[in-house]
């Protein structure tokens, strides 16, 4: 899996910019940047994480002015001996920089390949290693600190944990089978049961953050709904913050689905805009009307968009029909104009209607708004983020798992743990015990990296950008 031969990439991004980087790691990454590098003394023996001002240089051809940062193994990224060129970050001296460097000895590094060779000489576990694409692929601060989290080691902290405590017990029923006059096991399946019960609720807090965990990589999945004319199209222009829909007085305008990513305190909400939801001949219409059901199917969270200004119709009773058992924020809006719909008797109709009273239910967070003049707004937010994150997020001590690799292989090594606590109460022989823990142990080792075969490290990886 280990090709120990120098790679070289571009490591920043393929456009014109105020620098660029060619980074080279290797054994040979200091005799390849002295064959192309001018300055003032040879680079093999400066010290390390030393940065010197020169020219690289084809032969006679000087390509152009750069700074070479120097660093020695081990104390690098990839644990190799690494050189950084900081030139200027124009395409064309960017790649030439990069042809000259492979042209003396180094080859082009596959996508992730120096992450990977951090991985594989044990600067970082796995789940450090697919933290740093996720930290490049981060799209707004929850979870640019879920990843930066992870990436200094919460995940490897807390599994490894885990192991160390499965690894103990199995090595002890393993011992005292193999040496039985020594060593009693005589009532250890009490004892046990106690730790795999323990085991198992801290693997089942880990596999239900990764719904918290979706939501800060991915976004709110919300869907709008409202009758035509509720004001769906005016809400989702003043989320985004730019006129992104039609708005008119005519009822239908928005016919097909309108999506936009919008920020919120940090959290991204992937909004659909939908079509009114009313009875109509329009076949047109009608399409995005049964498009918008379906969109509310798969949704994280419904918005609906009440008009206050008309009474409750057939509509809204087919739209109130749909939100029964989704996470839903109701909006009433046009509250700047006269009003014949009212919080209280939403809530009520809402209640009563759809039996929330006789089940002890708490009915939708209702607010009052008005897209037009942007009010309230801030009360959605607040109850937003109340909603989906408990309104303070930590990640100082929280792990929340964001990989859905990881989160597999957490339910494999919980149900692993709930064979033990069969096997324990049905009263089998220890020996049953330690091959379900030895399953727990191998499953929650895939997550580090300590049991993972070589395809699948490969496919890891090859997701990762060039020069990473």
């Amino acid at each position: 899996m280990y090709k120990d031969d120098t790679i070289a990439a571009i490591s920043t991004g393929m456009s014109n910019s105020g620098i660029g980087i060619v980074r080279i790691s290797g054994a040979e990454a200091l005799q390849i940047i002295d064959q192309i590098y001018s300055g003032k003394e040879k680079l093999f023996h400066v010290s390390s994480h030393t940065i010197h001002y020169g020219f690289i240089k084809d032969g006679d051809e000087t390509i152009d002015e750069v700074l070479v940062t120097v660093m020695r193994a081990p104390r690098t990224f990839t644990g190799e001996d690494t050189v950084e060129i900081n030139c200027h970050g124009g395409v064309f001296v960017v790649k030439k920089i990069l042809e000259t460097v492979v042209r003396y000895g180094a080859r082009l590094a596959e996508p992730g390949e120096f992450t990977k060779r951090a991985f594989l000489n044990g600067k970082m576990d796995l789940s450090q290693a697919e933290a740093v694409i996720d930290v490049i692929h981060s799209q707004n601060e929850y979870a640019l600190k879920s990843s930066i989290s992870q990436l200094k080691g919460s995940v490897k902290e807390k599994i490894s944990k885990i192991r160390e405590e499965i690894l103990y017990h199995t090595a002890f029923i393993e011992t005292a089978l193999d040496d039985p006059e020594h060593i009693s096991v005589d009532r250890y399946g009490e004892k046990l049961s106690v730790i795999v019960e323990e085991l198992s609720s801290q693997l089942h807090e880990l596999i239900e953050s990764s719904e918290n965990g979706r939501i800060i990589k991915e976004g709110i999945q919300t869907v709008i709904l409202g009758k035509p004319n509720a004001g769906k199209s005016s809400l989702l222009n003043v989320l985004s913050g730019h006129e992104r829909a039609i708005v008119t007085d005519i009822e239908g305008t928005t016919r097909d689905v309108l999506e936009e990513q919008v920020q919120i305190h940090g959290l991204n909400l992937n909004i659909i805009d939908t079509a009114g939801i009313r009875d109509t001949d329009d076949v047109i219409e009608k399409i995005g009307v049964d498009k918008a059901k379906e969109y509310a199917d798969d949704a994280d969270l419904i918005i609906y968009v009440a008009d206050a200004s008309r009474k409750l119709d057939d509509n809204d009773k087919k739209i109130i029909e749909l939100i029964q058992d989704k996470k839903t924020i109701i909006l009433l809006n046009k509250s700047d104009l006269h009003t014949v719909l009212d919080k209280e008797f939403l809530d009520s109709y809402i209640r009563e209607s759809y039996g929330m009273v006789q089940n002890g239910q708490e009915s939708f967070p209702i607010i009052e708004i008005s897209a037009k003049e942007e009010r309230g707004i801030q009360d959605f937010e607040n109850v937003l983020i109340s909603m989906f994150l408990g309104g303070n997020i930590s990640f100082n001590n929280e792990v929340y798992i964001t990989n859905m690799r990881q989160k597999m292989a957490l339910q494999e090594a919980y149900h692993s743990l709930e064979r033990v606590l069969e096997s324990i109460n049905a009263q089998m022989p220890e020996d049953f015990y330690s091959i379900d823990l030895i399953d727990a142990y191998e499953a929650l080792g895939s997550i580090t990296g300590e049991t993972i075969g070589e395809d699948l490290v490969n496919e890891i990886f090859s997701k990762f950008c060039m020069g990473k």
